[in-house]
């Protein structure tokens, strides 16, 4: 009764309650959601909702595939013409490719400018890239600031707990899946301060594992309950940030087929065998359509735990 979704390295994201079958009709689910929420008659929305998300800069980590790759094509759809995408990750081919598609797509030849940062997010130097290339790409008509915390790994999930005895391979994953979080958002908001006019948004890809257990998934659940806690933290602090912890659910990628061919504990590795034979994965457009409906409407609990299923 688990499951995940990602792309090691680049972007991962994680397990969710138990889904509800998926249909073959899922895409077509996923662009209604996706229409619902871009049209100016918005019939899941108040009037008071917006149809765009602003004239953004919108910082993406973990871009080039999977969640975070189909993160950016989406709101890269949602902005005012003058926004900018920042996109971060370690693939660098990748993330080019995606950089040209949407500067040609229909948001591009509007005046979307779309920056590619090749970095290795568990390193202050690949965090200080991506600052210097989003203050480099800030003007003073920019009314919204996204920060996307997507980049994460799965980390080894063949092994239990009492293997873990080389401290050095546990630093290395925690460097990665929390301090690099941790350490970004904190440069972000040194960059970028409160001021009138300017909203600022935090979204941290999260997961059922930071709120429950799995048997040989030590790294990844504690990562996840680690970040997790941390943008909670966050919220309090800073009450003028809009803060989400978004779990995305159990998506079909290739963290996915990692989950199910390494998994040490047998009944969790049946879970996401069941899941996939029975077409209970999500595409991560389906997912995705959820997350921006939920920035779109502006209205969940600043620093709470938001499931694609609650949505």
């Amino acid at each position: 009764m688990m499951l995940v979704e990602g792309e090691p390295g680049d972007g991962d994201t994680a397990a969710s309650g138990p889904p509800a079958p998926v249909k073959a009709s899922e895409e077509e689910a996923a662009e209604r959601i996706r229409s619902s929420v871009r049209c100016s008659g918005l019939c899941t929305m108040s009037s008071a909702h917006s149809a765009h998300l602003g004239r953004v800069l919108c910082i993406i980590t973990g871009a080039s595939r999977g969640f975070g790759r189909t993160v950016a094509r989406e709101v890269s759809g949602l902005v005012k013409p003058g926004s900018v995408l920042v996109l971060a990750a370690r693939s660098g081919d990748d993330l080019r490719s995606l950089q040209a598609e949407l500067t040609e797509s229909e948001a591009g030849r509007a005046g979307l400018r779309v920056e590619s940062v090749v970095a290795d997010m568990a390193q202050m130097e690949g965090i200080e890239k991506v600052v210097r290339s989003s203050e480099e790409a800030f003007s003073e008509h920019i009314d919204h600031l996204i920060l996307v915390n997507n980049a994460a790994s799965l980390g080894d999930v063949s092994r239990s707990v009492k293997t873990f005895t080389d401290m050095a391979e546990v630093d290395s994953y925690l460097s990665l899946n929390v301090s690099s979080s941790m350490c970004l958002t904190a440069r972000v908001l040194q960059s970028f301060p409160q001021r009138p006019g300017l909203r600022r948004t935090i979204v941290n890809v999260t997961s059922l594992c930071a709120l429950q257990p799995f048997r040989s998934w030590v790294l990844y659940c504690t990562g996840k309950a680690a970040r997790e806690m941390m943008f909670r933290v966050l919220a309090e602090e800073e009450p003028d940030l809009r803060v989400l912890n978004y779990s995305p659910g159990p998506l079909d990628t290739a963290m996915q087929v990692e989950a199910r061919t390494r998994t040490a504990d047998d009944s969790i590795r049946k879970s996401f065998v069941d899941m996939f034979d029975q077409g209970q994965l999500l595409t991560c457009e389906a997912s995705c359509a959820k997350l921006m409906k939920l920035l779109l409407e502006d209205n969940y609990t600043s620093g709470a735990h938001i499931d694609v299923y609650d949505v």
